[in-house]
């Protein structure tokens, strides 16, 4: 089905203030999530609130909470998320991280026990439109690992993604966009593996292997009743070299935790980041800057071939997707659905309620 944004995310609003969010808490949420939809991040969207509901009234997430900062040392921020909702203690840290670049031109972020984040060019946004470049390195311990490393068949990391964004310039579009790079270091996100499960849709090929490590396409090995299978790392070697880093980086150096056994899995979805935030007017000419980044782009793209499709720098697939999906709807499988009016229920919305609040 097709269900149009605004009202989408007013359902998802009404049901984390249901679950005893707070209003201001809830509608930042829910934003996020839809912003995930429209740019074609089905993975990061509305899927999630039906686990982000459950968790909540299991208490393990805490839908109130704001970032504690355990310690500062310069430009460096140590903070502890007391395990709220990623998208609302996210920004906050990322707020604290920003006014350091700010005043001394870097801040580096080491957040831990925070909440699923969700989309983390989210991030990216709110650092560039502060006109400052950001990297992120993210990890997860989200019940049992989800990738198994090169060369191997069983799971070791979760999806750990990766993030660097640029800020806009100007010779790019009117107005200039910036360059948000985010990926997973696994073949494909976990939530991606959930959607094309939910749609009946296989997965590419080279993505996953089952629990005897036999290449597969069948998202259903990760969500079955048997032995669970594995995702694999994206580029052989490169993507699991990088998971691994993002374990130390975002898990062991942060004080997180990564995903080796001594770990409890069982605390709901817990994200560890470190996130550099860089003020590039402090490396230089922000100008030659610019018009550097902006000549590098031109470059990249002029490789499109005659008459064939452009190639896209990072971010450009997801304003295209955007501008389809603010008119035609945001698609929600019959699947998601159902696990939205399931959680809705646990909540205390009955599912006309949810009905006449989506307009399906």
């Amino acid at each position: 089905m097709l269900i149009q944004a605004e009202r989408l995310q007013a359902a998802i609003a009404h049901m984390l203030e249901a679950a005893g969010t707070d209003p201001t808490s809830a509608g930042i949420v829910a934003a996020d999530l839809l912003e995930a939809n429209l740019q074609g991040h089905d993975s990061h969207g509305v899927q999630l609130a039906p686990r982000y509901v459950l968790n909540v009234l299991a208490g393990k997430l805490m839908p109130n909470a704001a970032v504690q900062v355990v310690q500062r040392t310069g430009a460096i921020i140590v903070a502890d998320g007391g395990m709220g909702f990623g998208q609302v203690v996210g920004r906050q840290a990322m707020e604290l991280a920003i006014a350091s670049a700010r005043d001394t031109g870097l801040g580096l972020l080491a957040l831990r026990n925070v909440h699923h984040l969700g989309r983390i060019g989210a991030y990216g946004d709110q650092a560039v439109a502060a006109g400052m470049l950001s990297i992120h390195f993210v990890n997860a311990v989200s019940g049992p690992p989800v990738v198994a490393p090169f060369g191997g068949i069983e799971a070791r990391f979760g999806t750990n993604p990766i993030c660097i964004a640029v800020p806009p310039v100007a010779p790019v579009a009117p107005g200039g966009y910036p360059l948000i790079l985010d990926f997973a270091t696994s073949a494909l996100a976990i939530g991606k593996v959930r959607v094309a499960h939910a749609t009946g849709s296989p997965v590419p090929e080279g993505s996953l292997v089952d629990h005897a490590g036999r290449p597969t396409t069948d998202p259903g090995v990760m969500y079955g009743e048997g032995p669970r299978g594995a995702l694999l790392p994206f580029g052989l070697h490169k993507g699991s070299g990088l998971a691994l880093m993002c374990e130390i980086l975002a898990g062991a150096l942060t004080g997180g935790g990564t995903n080796q056994p001594a770990t409890a899995k069982d605390r709901g979805i817990v994200n560890g980041m470190l996130a550099l935030v860089l003020d590039p007017a402090r490396f230089g000419d922000i100008e030659a800057f610019r018009a550097e980044t902006a000549a590098m782009v031109a470059h990249v793209k002029a490789a499109s071939p005659p008459g064939g499709p452009p190639v896209l720098v990072a971010g450009e697939k997801e304003r295209i997707t955007k501008a389809e999906r603010q008119r035609g709807g945001i698609p929600v499988p019959d699947a998601t659905w159902a696990e939205l009016c399931s959680a809705a229920a646990e909540a205390g919305i009955p599912a006309d309620r949810l009905v006449a609040l989506t307009g399906v």
